[in-house]
């Protein structure tokens, strides 16, 4: 009779407490084998102590952590088919490359020739073959990343986990090392644990992410679900850009809702349990939003606002216009397409912005 492969990692309940602090709250996942999954969450919000639990360092005061169907509590941290990458790296500077990504295998008592064979094939695998010989200190930082990754893959683990291990980088290496790191983890056919508070990091390189707030997860999808059906307000204003405001509902049939501004405009939206009188607040995403001149050009079902142009921002093709709403004060954030960008428009201009109701997200109000 056959049986369903265990995920390479899964964690049951978890939670660690400090004193009558409460940094993981009764969190459960599974990691399936081969997969790419990121944790991404604000800084504090228990991220890196599920890294550190999964990988030996602390105990969890409940729940369970299972490794390809096993469970590793109480297994010390260099018995457990796991391997770590931190931010920092690290690689020992008094060691060269082959060196460094030997260490763990002399630690285990491989013989020399077989290190000398497994530190070359996965210099191949990580496309630098022949630098064994060169110090730390000669290499760039987006060759250092990958010698860090080899030092681990060599050694074989189940799963590698990942402590923001990008933050360290300028911003043009850590956009190509987001590539590099997806075909890495593709290349070794390893799962991969990532933590991070970059959700631009999360987003470009997971098959699934984890949004965590104060020690729970809020939502785990794919990353188009949570950018484009976020389940709580926590996750559409952290994942990606959004524009927001709170209000009251006036009106609800179904998923349609009406509400009434704090500033006193009335906007139509989407949500889900929500009844009139219910405090909400609402997200929009700054490339849903249309500008014009004419008020006709956006349609008889858009929201619409009549706003004046404040700043443009030239950004390639990230370009934004931002734009004030008189009545309350507030600026809006909208983001046009590139060919589109600043046609027509200069600061100061009296405009409207307008998108339709399917792209108002509207939940409850979470008293951020």
């Amino acid at each position: 009779m056959m049986t369903d492969t265990p995920p390479d990692l899964e964690c049951r309940g978890l939670a660690k407490r400090f004193d009558n602090v409460t940094a993981v709250d009764s969190v459960d996942f599974s990691v399936p084998a081969g997969s790419f999954f990121s944790i991404l969450g604000p800084s504090g919000c228990g991220k890196t102590t599920i890294m550190r639990m999964i990988a030996g360092f602390l105990e969890p005061s409940s729940g369970d952590i299972r490794i390809k169907g096993r469970s590793v509590l109480g297994v010390p941290p260099n018995k457990r088919p796991v391997n770590m990458v931190f931010q920092h790296l690290a690689l020992f500077p008094m060691m060269n490359v082959a060196e460094n990504i030997g260490y763990g295998l002399r630690r285990q008592g491989v013989s020399k020739s077989e290190i000398m064979r497994r530190t070359g094939e996965v210099l191949e695998r990580i496309s630098l073959p022949g630098i064994g010989g060169r110090k730390v200190s000669e290499l760039s930082g987006g060759q250092r990343q990958r010698v860090a990754i080899a030092r681990c893959m060599v050694l074989e683990p189940d799963v590698l986990l990942l402590d923001e291990p990008l933050g360290a980088l300028d911003l043009k290496l850590r956009e190509k090392m987001k590539v590099e790191l997806k075909a890495l983890q593709a290349e070794f056919d390893t799962t991969f644990v990532y933590i991070t508070h970059d959700q631009g990091e999360a987003l470009v390189m997971s098959d699934k992410v984890a949004v965590m707030n104060a020690g729970r997860f809020e939502q785990v999808g794919p990353a188009r679900e949570l950018y484009y059906n976020p389940a709580t307000a926590f996750v559409a204003g952290f994942v990606g850009d959004a524009n927001r405001w709170k209000g009251r509902v006036t009106a609800a049939h179904g998923a349609d809702v009406t509400v009434l501004l704090d500033s006193g405009l009335t906007l139509c939206a989407r949500g889900t349990g929500l009844a009139q009188g219910d405090r909400v607040e609402i997200f929009v995403r700054p490339e849903a939003i249309s500008i014009a001149h004419d008020p006709h050009a956006m349609g008889e079902d858009a929201n619409q606002i009549a706003v004046q142009v404040t700043a443009m921002l030239f950004n390639g093709a990230n370009s934004r216009v931002l734009v004030r709403d008189p009545q309350s004060g507030a600026e809006i954030d909208v983001a046009l397409p590139q060919s589109a960008a600043f046609a027509g428009l200069d600061k100061g201009d009296a405009v409207h912005i307008g998108w339709n109701r399917d792209q108002s997200l509207c939940f409850a109000d979470s008293g951020t």
